[in-house]
């Protein structure tokens, strides 16, 4: 009975359904229809096709990006030249990190005295003196008053001008003093202001009237017949020979002036600068960039200020340098042997080829530079003493 009453019940919804064309039609009532299969890959996985568009749709994007903030760089450096300061001096990367600047025993120093002084009021400088390393013993546990005595001693001094980025207790830097110290020298060196552990703000004009001021300083504690080079390092080189210039001006030029890794000026330094490869082809890539330098008052002209320069002059350049090409470092040279105020003074130039791996700031790993130096500032002394 009831199976009759389920067959009759099923042909009567059928006959329905047959007979009233809107129930077919209702959402509903509709039965579902077998889903298309998609395309299966060879190993059975499905929609593989739909991952590769979405993809590349992301590179895409990804693409346009990079693309908005390649373009966008060189506006923002034009309308806020004081990013392109930054970048020149990047005295807001102090590395190494966590070392304490008042303790330079803990880099190896330990015949290294820190003090600071005060190139004008409120600012203070921090200052480190390294004895020859022959007196490292009598050093131990001594105060600034001693150290300021040694300064009277027959032994040269270096006042040396570091680069941008860093302190004076990089780790290159740090090497250099030792090898200096050990050649029997006095190592003056200092943070300019903005840098390390030194107050105020970052600018060439302040720059080289830091160096200016210790090397004033450091010239009245010296015996009048001692000798008192000037070396400079990579930015410190354009620093060193603003101070030179100003020394040689007012009739007071150094012993000798030591450039390593020198530029010509800072304009033809940031077009062979690695960071401005992505660049340097760009139409107004001078007008973007260069100009933004210049509109800091950033010149750092070594080219222009040898040719007010009367002392001899001594540059170091090894040939893989990348940071500052080495044509860079020659053609400084080929402009200061053709200067009349260099006429009659010592010129010379040691370049160190690539096999050295001297790059950028390793020179000082070559076990000649005492000899070159030697070579250099002793034929000097006896062109002095004749």
């Amino acid at each position: 009975m009831r199976k009759r009453n389920s067959s009759e019940d099923r042909g009567t919804t059928g006959s329905l359904l047959d007979s009233d064309p809107d129930l077919k039609q209702r959402p509903d009532r509709e039965a579902p229809e077998p889903a298309e299969r998609a395309p299966q890959g060879p190993g059975g996985e499905m929609g593989k096709p739909f991952k590769r568009l979405g993809l590349g749709a992301k590179l895409k994007r990804l693409m346009f990006w990079l693309l908005v903030i390649y373009v966008s760089i060189p506006f923002i450096v034009k309308l806020c030249p004081s990013i392109q300061a930054k970048i020149v001096f990047l005295n807001f990367v102090r590395m190494p990190f966590f070392i304490d600047l008042k303790r330079p025993q803990d880099q190896g120093l330990n015949h290294t005295h820190n003090f600071y002084l005060q190139p004008e009021s409120g600012v203070n400088i921090g200052v480190w003196h390294t004895v020859p390393d022959q007196r490292w013993r009598d050093a131990q546990g001594k105060h600034g008053d001693w150290y300021d005595a040694t300064l009277s001693s027959a032994h040269s001094a270096i006042l040396y001008l570091h680069g941008n980025a860093g302190t004076r207790g990089g780790d290159h830097r740090v090497q250099l003093y030792k090898v200096l110290s050990s050649s029997g020298y006095h190592v003056l060196t200092f943070d300019y202001r903005g840098w390390g552990d030194s107050d105020g703000s970052a600018s060439e004009g302040l720059m080289t009237s830091d160096a200016l001021f210790v090397y004033d300083w450091l010239k009245r504690r010296l015996d009048a017949k001692t000798p008192l080079y000037i070396w400079g390092h990579s930015l410190g080189t354009g620093v060193a020979t603003n101070l030179v210039r100003r020394l040689c001006e007012r009739g007071s030029p150094p012993d000798a002036l030591i450039l390593e890794s020198p530029f010509t000026n800072i304009r033809e330094e940031a077009r062979s600068h690695p960071f401005s490869m992505v660049y340097r082809y760009l139409p107004g890539f001078d007008w973007f960039f260069l100009d933004a330098i210049t509109a800091n008052n950033i010149h750092f002209a070594s080219d222009e200020n040898v040719n007010h320069i009367s002392c001899p002059l001594l540059i170091l350049h090894a040939e893989d340098d990348s940071v500052v090409p080495f044509h860079l470092g020659k053609k400084l040279y080929s402009v200061a042997s053709q200067s009349q105020s260099l006429s009659g003074h010592k010129v010379q130039f040691v370049p160190f080829p690539p096999t050295l791996n001297y790059k950028h700031k390793f020179i000082y790993r070559s076990p000649e530079l005492p000899t070159i130096l030697s070579d250099f500032l002793g034929h000097q002394q006896t062109d002095d003493s004749a």
